[in-house]
């Protein structure tokens, strides 16, 4: 491993290990939650005989998870800034996902800490959506919520039962004054990701089955230069294993049939030599274009104006709903 990409590790490694110190609690039940931590996230990678650094992108389950005897809820959006973000979890329960149209999302500041009450005068409240992925095996409910200020938050998800009642769950988690990925309102990094033209080979730039050339046409400083939106995605295919990540390559294969001639459409694999790994992460190598954009989990999506500012941020799977939205508003408004 060159100096470089060491470097590019440690970063990623203490990215996670900053964001992972998150308390984790279950409401609405009798027994006590089962939460997994970053410990278990260590010990399963170290188990894999996988490389540490790459501990975050192999981890089969996120690390914010509140597993209670009547509802399991996963954190699928941890990167977290002070404003509206786009939040996401993952519900489940013994029959399996929760597929509830619409759950409402509570968030509460607690400036003092979990053991005091929390500040009344910023919680904020929606609806979330239920989005069901590809395949029909997972899903997501997302919405926009409001975090005013940095510090302790929880969200807590009302569930509604056959008797008429609710049931409650609540996760926990910091909230840094910004977001460490590049958000909404930031220019987009003009990085110099790889093409076809660039490598010569389709199969040294996804661990995908798909390859789809008019996702390797530009790199995203070239795209960036064309005056045009563009929507890039960080993924790694062949490696979309835990539950907060889906066919998102697929997904925007699909847009740019649709939407190709007013949107520039860029995927970036986590790794750097995917012709090379053929199934054995230990062979893999980071792509240090995660740290231009400051990316420490499995995958994202973001959507850029062609002024080149970031306009959507998608933390895991984007549902293709979701980003038909945020298209149509990117061409709307020209």
């Amino acid at each position: 491993m060159s100096a470089s990409n060491a470097s590019h590790f440690r970063w990623l490694t203490l990215v996670l290990s900053g964001l992972a110190v998150v308390a984790i609690v279950a409401c609405g039940s009798s027994g006590n939650p089962e939460v997994t931590s970053s410990d278990s996230t260590q010990t399963s990678v170290q188990e894999s005989g996988l490389p540490s650094e790459l501990s975050s992108f192999a981890e089969p389950e996120p690390s914010w998870t509140v597993i209670s005897e009547e509802i399991n809820l996963e954190l699928a959006t941890p990167d977290l800034g002070v404003g509206v973000q786009r939040f996401g979890v993952v519900l489940s329960d013994d029959f399996g996902l929760i597929k509830f149209p619409i759950v409402k999302l509570t968030a509460n500041h607690f400036p003092d800490g979990y053991d005091a009450e929390p500040n009344a005068e910023i919680e904020s409240s929606a609806l979330a959506r239920f989005f069901l992925f590809p395949f029909g095996t997972r899903g997501i409910h997302t919405t926009d919520l409001e975090f005013g200020r940095s510090g302790l938050w929880s969200v807590s998800a009302e569930i509604p039962r056959a008797d008429g009642s609710a049931a409650h769950v609540e996760v926990r988690f910091p909230v840094a004054e910004k977001a460490h990925s590049v958000t909404v309102g930031q220019p987009a990094p003009a990085s110099e990701s790889r093409t076809i033209a660039s490598s010569g080979n389709i199969a040294t730039l996804t661990t995908g089955s798909l390859r789809d050339p008019d996702l390797y046409q530009h790199s995203i400083a070239e795209a960036l230069e064309r005056d045009r939106p563009l929507l890039i995605v960080f993924a790694s295919p062949a490696f979309c294993t835990n539950a907060v990540c889906g066919p998102q390559v697929e997904i925007a294969s699909e847009l740019q049939d649709d939407y190709g001639d007013k949107i520039d459409f860029v995927h970036v694999d986590l790794y750097a030599n995917p012709h090379e790994i053929q199934g054995d992460l230990s062979k893999a190598r980071l792509t240090p274009i995660l740290e231009e954009w400051g990316l420490s989990s499995q995958e994202w999506t973001f959507i850029v104006g062609k002024d080149g500012f970031v306009t959507h941020r998608f933390e895991n799977f984007a549902p293709k709903p979701e980003l038909i939205d945020a298209l149509d508003q990117i061409v709307a408004n020209g």
